[in-house]
C-alpha cells in the first residue's frame, strides 16, 4: 500500500467516525430536547422516556429537524411555539456533544 492509500483510508475512517458522532449527538439531543417537552407537557418517569422516544423516531421522516419541530410544535400546542423550540434545540445540541465526547473519551 502506498502513502497515498493509507492517506485516503484514514480520511475515510475519519469521515465515517465524525459522521457516526454526529447521528449519536442528534439522536441524543433529540431526546434531551423530548425529555424537556415532556416536562412541559407534565410527563414524568416511563411516560417521559417513551414520549423522548417517539422524538427521537419523528426524526426520520425527513431530513433535517423540522419533522421534530413540527411534532413538537403540534402536541405543546401554545406551551412552546417552533422558535423556543428550534432555540432549546440548539442549546441541547452542546449538551448532547459534550455528553458523547465524555462518554467517548
Amino acid at each position: 500500500m502506498t502513502t497515498f492509500d493509507d492517506r485516503e483510508n484514514a480520511f475515510e475512517a475519519k469521515y465515517a467516525h465524525d459522521e457516526e458522532m454526529t447521528f449519536k449527538a442528534v439522536a441524543r439531543r433529540n431526546k434531551l430536547t423530548g425529555l424537556w417537552a415532556a416536562g412541559l407537557l407534565g410527563k414524568s418517569g416511563s411516560d417521559a422516556d417513551d414520549y423522548a422516544k417517539s422524538v427521537v423516531l419523528a426524526d426520520f421522516e425527513e431530513a433535517g429537524h423540522e419533522d421534530v419541530v413540527r411534532k413538537l410544535a403540534a402536541d405543546l400546542g401554545d406551551k412552546a411555539d417552533a422558535n423556543t423550540i428550534r432555540a432549546k434545540m440548539d442549546e441541547l445540541m452542546a449538551v448532547a456533544k459534550d455528553q458523547i465526547m465524555k462518554e467517548v473519551g
